[in-house]
C-alpha cells in the first residue's frame, strides 16, 4: 500500500531544537510515523517534547547543548549514539534570528547566527553522514527558510545562513546521492512560532504579510512536520538535492 512509503517503523531520528514549534510538531510526526526520536534542544527545552513521544510508543531520550559552540555540536552526535547506536534521520532545526539595520548589524549576532544556523548545521551533517555512508543509507533533512531566495528586510546575518544552508543542502546531495543518503531541505514561509513573534505582534506588519500569503493564514507547525515526513521516508526515494518550499504560495505570488 502506497502508505507504507510513509512507515518509518525502526528508524532513529535525531532532531534539533525540539522545544517548541517546527521542532516540536517535526518530532512528533515522525514518531507518529513510527521512528524512535532523539530529541535536542538547550537547557530543558526537549524534555517535554521526549515526553509526549515516549506516551506515544516509541522511544525517545531528551538531550541539551548549546549548538552554537563546537564541542556541543560534536557531543550531541556521540550522546545520540551512546544511547541508540544508530542515526538513520537528521533533521537540523536549531536556529536563531536577530533582527537590526544592516548599517547597525553588530559582530556578535552576526557570527552567532552564522555559527547556530549554519555552521552547526553543516558539521551535524558532515559527522552524520558518513555514519550514513558506512550505514548504507539515511536521509538529512535542513531547515532552510524563504530567505534562502528573498534578501528579507533588517535580518542580513539570517539571510545569509539559510542561503547557505540552500546551498550546502545541493552540494552534499551530490555527493551522497549514489550512496542512499538523500540530503534536502524545508523553506518554511511565515510560521507561527516564536522567532515570528515580534512579526505578528506588529499589526501593520502582519497585515502586510496576510495580504501576501494566497493562504491568506500563517502557518501552523504541523504544516512542516508533514513535509518533513515526506523527506524522510521510502516516499521520496528519488528526492535530494531539494529545496521544499512550504509558504501557503508566498513565492507564487
Amino acid at each position: 500500500m502506497a502508505l507504507d512509503w510513509f512507515n518509518l517503523e525502526g528508524k532513529v531520528a535525531l532532531v534539533t531544537g525540539t522545544g517548541t514549534g517546527l521542532g516540536a510538531a517535526i518530532s512528533k510526526a515522525l514518531a507518529g510515523s513510527g521512528a524512535d526520536v532523539v530529541c535536542h534542544d538547550i537547557g530543558d527545552g526537549a524534555k517535554a517534547t521526549s515526553e509526549q513521544i515516549r506516551a506515544m510508543g516509541r522511544r525517545s531520550i531528551a538531550l541539551s547543548s548549546d549548538l552554537s559552540k563546537r564541542a556541543a555540536q560534536d557531543g550531541l552526535v556521540t550522546d545520540a549514539l551512546k544511547e541508540f547506536k544508530r542515526i538513520d534521520i537528521l533533521v537540523n532545526n536549531a536556529g536563531v534570528i536577530r533582527r537590526a539595520p544592516a548599517a547597525e548589524y553588530s559582530d556578535q549576532d552576526w557570527d552567532l547566527q552564522i555559527e547556530l544556523n549554519l555552521t552547526a548545521p553543516f558539521r551535524l551533517s558532515r559527522r552524520v553522514g558518513k555514519l550514513m555512508l558506512e550505514q548504507g543509507g539515511g536521509r538529512i533533512v535542513n531547515i532552510a527558510s524563504l530567505l534562502a531566495f528573498q534578501g528579507g528586510i533588517l535580518v542580513p546575518a539570517y539571510s545569509a545562513s539559510k542561503g547557505g544552508v540552500a546551498q550546502f543542502t545541493k552540494a552534499l546531495a551530490n555527493e551522497w546521492a549514489a550512496k542512499n543518503v538523500n540530503v534536502n531541505a524545508i523553506a518554511p514561509g511565515y510560521i507561527a512560532t516564536n522567532n515570528t513573534a515580534a512579526l505578528r505582534a506588529d499589526e501593520t506588519r502582519s497585515r502586510q504579510i496576510l495580504e501576501r500569503i494566497p493562504a491568506g493564514r500563517w502557518g501552523a507547525p504541523e504544516d512542516i512536520a508533514g513535509a518533513a515526513v515526506f523527506l524522510c521516508s521510502e516516499a521520496a526515494r528519488y528526492v535530494t538535492g531539494h529545496v521544499l518550499v512550504v509558504d501557503g504560495g508566498w513565492l507564487a505570488r
